[in-house]
């Protein structure tokens, strides 16, 4: 199963860093030329992710610990078809 690491900060909120990391992997994807399944499903996920998730929500919760000065991670992936996240403190 596909597990899939975010680390936001005070200057790239989760959001930033999800829409990063999916522009990063198209490009990957469109200048190999290859179908990598592995990219194919790391792309799905931040879609997913991108299109769904309540932002504003998550960078309130999130920054909150990072002005303390804590690491926070989001960790994604499919459950049964569903995606799921969750924060973890560092």
């Amino acid at each position: 199963m596909l597990e899939l690491e975010l680390a936001p900060t005070l200057s790239q909120c989760i959001e930033t860093v999800a829409k990063k990391r999916h522009d990063e992997i198209v490009r990957q994807l469109l200048t190999s030329g290859k179908h990598n399944r592995t990219l194919l499903e790391t792309v799905a996920l931040l879609k997913n992710f991108l299109e769904t998730a309540d932002f504003k929500k998550l960078r309130a919760e999130s920054e909150a610990f990072l002005i303390e000065g804590r690491g926070v991670k989001f960790l994604l992936r499919f459950e049964s078809g569903t995606l799921k996240y969750k924060m973890r403190l560092e």
